[in-house]
């Protein structure tokens, strides 16, 4: 025993760490390549469910022609775009914006609802080519090829070519059944997530151009001599993204994804992400006149493509190329398809299979040897030895892991949660720190203006006119608070805002001065600068303030005292809960020259400010029980949020969440990550925070060994969902949001989050059910086998029997993932642990040898089978008590609690292993005992057995309380 628990406790020590709570993420080195490694037989369903993003995609990309860099094949050599597309992007980025509209066949003002639909019978949809699903016999290929069928063909073909044909049967029986189960289970699996993922749309806005019938043109022309032009307006509409063509006029602002290769044709302060192509991290500014000659097709200015992203402003966008024809589609064959670092679910499964795939290498050669010395049959101990392999190695995990999660993503999308990569599931289980913004998650996502004062407190007219023109006239994303502002439709009509104002210009919001502006033209007199945003980054550009004095206003200047004062103001609006915006403007010359029309961020300065805006978003009802369910579960809340310490500290204290110590982002941005590390443990709310500062917050969580899960749904958000282990957004998030998150949700609440925490973790706990069962049913099995081969004059059991055994435990497993889960199972997040395994292994294999020790002495002497003429009775008797041990392990240690009456299985799995028993104790007895070169068993045998089968669940049942009080389930 101690050889044993040394030998394990030194494979154990060799497994890769599993990822987690305790270790970074290692993958281990594939035993057959890239390709076919473990983690992808076994931790992934199909290559068909583990379709990257095409941010994960374009991990490492790069092209010949100017393209991304760094982008190699597997041999390390740069693929270049080919030609034609590279060619046809200069030409059309060569031409004004008619040349590129006639070139495109487009028109002015869009194509008409019929020709966007011809083009896309023409070109098909807009999507990549390895998008397309598997077909189905390479699908059935990729469920047969996996190391453990392969073991199995191995053994039949020896099987066949020694003449043994019916284990040449019972094992390609086993091949069919593993591969068709699989095949089936993740055809299932497949069409559930397709249409999970068609309840998440992404959509583009497009430009359409009323159709005019020609036939009517004609009739009209020639019988009435009237010419129809068509003069309704065009239109702007939604349309999925797929179904965009060529030549469509798409409108891009904040937070898009561009969604094909285009050509601008209008732009303004368009500033777009092209890091997921070029790596590049700083936003590139976009315009749409004619470029000047350039090297990489990512310098074009006025070209942008699928897969980058908008991060502040607008365009209208020419649409050239869509799906496999675009610069990516080009590339899309040739890519190595790099997914993301492996989780902690999939170095988890990879470490276990190493785990047992060691121990058989380490145990099969000394079963082989023992059997070739005791009993001088060579070849027949290699058939032994090989069935013995069989049995230690988990055939049935790939089904088990793909039915488990698929099972999983089903019933997370009647929680309305979406599941967009099936192994973020185990993630999601696992997670024990969720960081969230307040907005819509903690609030109520419904703000209301509440107040608009001036820049002292009093209630003001004027600060809420000058932000209604701001929000009406901005063309950038506009958020929550830009509706609640223009909720008072009636100033429409009283400014006059069609007839007296033109808007001139705009200097868009971003992350970094977290305010943005517009000009405009009040009937043509002079320019206005209306800016609104944060309130300390307003009131730096301000120099003077306006107040009210008798119904007339005046402006003073920002001296010190002042701005005290309406900080002050700012503050106490905060205290209360209210998210406070700053609102200021400045007039500009009346007839500014040509060159100044165009404003940018240097106009920002000496404004005025008028005053205040104060919002109100009251907190969830659901909010305080949904956090304290979470915290039951082991899952501690983080705020992270841009808006003001203050009001994010009133919020908090409203739910139930500690606020008295917060972070801001200027000390985020000063902190090493070392001294980030101790703060992000030690804080629970972190405000006015940067993109970058969030994205460093839960990087620091994760070096600590959490597993961080990060809800967000804004531009703001994306580089924290693609930091954390687990990415969350909702329906209505942005595009580039979605596009980062692995989990959907339809309806952004936290209680919705806390129920797929536990479905995460009942899908984990089921994973893990199969692997310890097998682990120590197999391992029992072959200490079992070793003593009986050391003794016995004869094979303990026919490598047949053996094969017959395996198949029918396998069988009686295949309703695991529809197994129930106690509800103190759940209680805590979960993390894989080889060692643990390899303990629990170490502990409860043993006990199943005791009794078939004892039915080894029972048949030897009680029955008198112990000659080589009698082998046949000894090896039905162990056949039987066998497989029924092996069954019955699936009661006793699917629960810490006692089996049958504190915890029962579920109907499929009980009626399973009940079917799988019968068979067993029916087999010796029935007319294809002999096939098998089994007998029947004498009646006496089956009290010797209930007396056997009692012991072994009251030994299981006193060790598993021990096991708990020692090492905890």
């Amino acid at each position: 025993m101690k050889f044993l628990q040394s030998v394990l406790k030194r494979l154990t020590r060799q497994s890769p760490a599993a990822p987690g709570p305790q270790a970074p993420h290692a993958p281990e080195a594939p035993l057959w390549g890239r390709s076919g490694s473990l983690l992808s037989w076994a931790a992934l369903p199909s290559r068909h469910f583990r379709r990257p993003a095409i941010l994960d995609v374009l991990h490492s990309t790069g092209s010949g022609d100017g393209g991304p860099r760094g982008f190699n094949d597997h041999r390390g050599r740069g693929k270049a775009v080919p030609a034609h597309v590279s060619r046809e992007l200069r030409r059309i980025a060569s031409d004004d914006v008619s040349a590129a509209i006639v070139r495109m066949d487009s028109h002015e003002d869009g194509l008409t609802q019929a020709e966007a639909q011809a083009r896309r019978e023409r070109c098909g949809p807009n999507e990549l080519e390895h998008d397309k699903p598997m077909p189905a016999w390479r699908h059935l290929w990729s469920c047969y090829s996996n190391p453990f069928n392969l073991l199995l063909t191995l053994l039949a073909a020896i099987s066949f070519l020694t003449d043994d044909m019916k284990s040449t049967c019972v094992v390609g029986v086993m091949v069919v059944l593993s591969t068709l189960i699989r095949f089936v289970q993740e055809g299932r699996s497949n069409r559930a997530a397709e249409r999970l993922k068609a309840m998440v749309s992404n959509t583009a806005t497009v430009v359409r151009r009323p159709s005019v019938d020609e036939e009517l043109v004609a009739i009209s022309r020639r019988y009435f001599g009237l010419n129809l032009h068509g003069q309704r307006p065009a239109r702007q509409i939604e349309v999925p993204i797929r179904d965009l063509v060529p030549g469509e006029h798409v409108l891009l602002s904040a937070g898009d994804m561009v969604p094909a290769d285009c050509r601008l044709i209008a732009a303004k302060d368009l500033f777009v992400s092209q890091a997921a192509m070029t790596g590049e991290s700083l936003p590139v500014e976009k315009f749409a006149g004619t470029c000047h000659p350039f090297h990489s097709m990512f310098d074009a200015p006025n070209l942008v493509f699928m897969g980058t992203s908008v991060i502040s402003g607008s365009a209208t966008a020419l649409v050239m190329s869509t799906g496999p024809r675009t610069y990516l589609g080009a590339l899309s064959d040739r890519l190595t398809t790099t997914d993301r670092s492996p989780t902690a679910f999939q170095a988890g499964v990879n470490s276990v299979s190493w785990l047992l795939i060691r121990f058989a290498l380490v145990m099969v050669p000394i079963v082989l040897l023992i059997n070739g010395f005791t009993k001088g049959d060579w070849m027949e101990a290699f058939l032994f030895a090989l069935s013995v392999a069989v049995g230690l190695t988990p055939e049935m995990l790939p089904m088990i892991v793909t039915s488990t999660l698929a099972k999983g993503a089903v019933s997370l999308s009647r929680q309305k949660v979406i599941v967009k990569r099936l192994d973020a599931i185990q993630n999601f289980g696992a997670m024990d720190v969720l960081c969230t913004d307040k907005t819509g998650t903690l609030t109520q996502d419904k703000i209301a203006l509440e107040r608009h004062t001036d820049a002292l407190g009093t209630p003001s007219d004027s600060v809420l006119r000058h932000a209604y023109l701001n929000s009406c006239h901005q063309t950038g994303l506009k958020n929550l608070l830009d509706r609640a502002v223009m909720d008072h439709v009636e100033l429409h009509e009283q400014l006059r805002v069609a007839q007296d104002y033109r808007k001139v210009d705009e200097i868009p919001f971003d992350f970094e001065r977290r305010r943005m502006s517009v000009v405009l033209a009040e009937r043509d007199d002079h320019h206005e600068l209306i800016c609104k945003g944060a309130v300390e980054e307003v009131l730096s550009v301000c120099s003077t303030l306006q107040v009210e004095d008798a119904g007339r206003s005046r402006r003073v200047p920002l001296d010190r005292a002042l701005l005290n004062r309406v900080r002050a103001v700012a503050r106490e609006m905060n205290g209360q809960g209210l998210r406070v915006v700053a609102v200021a403007m400045k007039e500009l010359p009346t007839q500014p020259s040509a060159d100044s029309l165009a404003y940018t961020v240097a106009d920002e300065a000496e404004l005025t400010l008028v005053g205040y805006i104060a919002f109100l978003d009251p907190p969830k009802d659901s909010a305080p029980p949904a956090l304290r369910a979470l915290a039951g579960h082991g899952v501690q809340v983080k705020v992270l949020t841009g808006d003001s310490e203050l009001v994010a500290a009133q919020v908090c204290r409203q739910v139930g969440l500690a606020s008295g110590d917060f972070l801001l982002g200027t000390d985020v941005e000063r902190m090493s990550d070392e001294a980030l590390a101790r703060a992000a443990e030690s804080h629970q709310l972190f405000a006015r925070l940067t993109p970058r500062d969030k994205e460093r917050i839960v990087r620091a969580l994760r070096g600590n060994g959490h597993v961080v899960g990060f809800l967000g749904d804004g531009i703001n958000d994306a580089p924290a969902l693609r930091a954390a282990d687990i990415g969350i957004s909702v329906d209505s998030a942005v595009d580039i949001a979605k596009e980062a998150a692995d989990i959907i949700l339809l309806e952004k609440s936290l209680m919705v989050l806390e129920q797929g925490v536990i479905e995460g973790r009942k899908t984990f706990r089921n994973m893990l059910k199969y692997i310890r069962m097998t682990a120590s049913s197999n391992f029992g099995n072959v200490l079992s086998v070793l003593v009986a081969s050391a003794f016995l004059p004869f094979l303990p059991m026919l490598p047949l029997q053996l094969l017959v055994q395996n198949l029918l435990y396998d069988i009686s497993q295949i309703a695991i993932p529809f197994d129930n889960v106690d509800p103190e199972q759940l209680a805590r997040p979960l993390s894989w642990d080889p060692a643990d395994i390899g303990r629990f292994m170490l502990f409860f294999g043993p006990l199943s040898s005791v009794f078939d020790i004892a039915t080894f002495v029972l048949m030897w002497h009680v029955f008198g089978a112990s000659t080589v003429a009698d082998q046949s009775l000894f090896q039905s008797g162990w056949l039987v008590e066998g497989l029924l041990t092996q069954t019955l392990i699936v009661h006793l240690i699917r629960s810490p609690k006692r089996p049958f009456i504190e915890s029962r299985a579920s109907w499929p799995l009980m009626v399973m292993t009940l079917l799988i028993m019968a068979i067993g104790v029916a087999l010796p007895m029935s007319p294809q005992a002999t096939y098998f070169r089994l007998q029947a068993l004498p009646l006496s045998y089956f009290a010797w057995l209930a007396a056997i089968l009692l012991g072994y669940v009251g030994l299981t049942t006193a060790m598993k309380k021990f096991y708990i009080r020692r090492f905890g389930w």
